[in-house]
């Protein structure tokens, strides 16, 4: 495990996202912010948690619309705003 300033970090941080991408673990140190671990993403990584996406209830269906029914609601209303 490395672990390196983020000072250091900003002036090599090719050198260690290829680290990490190989597997090696580095752990950036920040006196303000604290430490954090550089991790890859992998293909089953997401940043919304499939978990969320996946339990979408009925009712935020029934609210959904389409892109021409949002269209319709707008042109009125810029029409209104340009006095058209």
């Amino acid at each position: 495990m490395l672990v390196i300033s983020t000072r250091e970090f900003r002036a090599k941080q090719g050198k260690y996202l290829k680290l990490v991408k190989n597997g090696e673990e580095v752990i950036l140190k920040s006196r303000e912010n604290g430490s954090f671990a550089l991790t890859p993403v992998t293909e089953y990584s997401t940043l919304i948690p499939k978990e969320y996406i996946l339990k979408t209830k009925d009712e935020d269906l029934k609210r959904a619309i389409t892109g021409e029914e949002l269209l319709e609601r707008l042109i009125p209303r810029v029409e209104k705003l340009f006095d058209k």
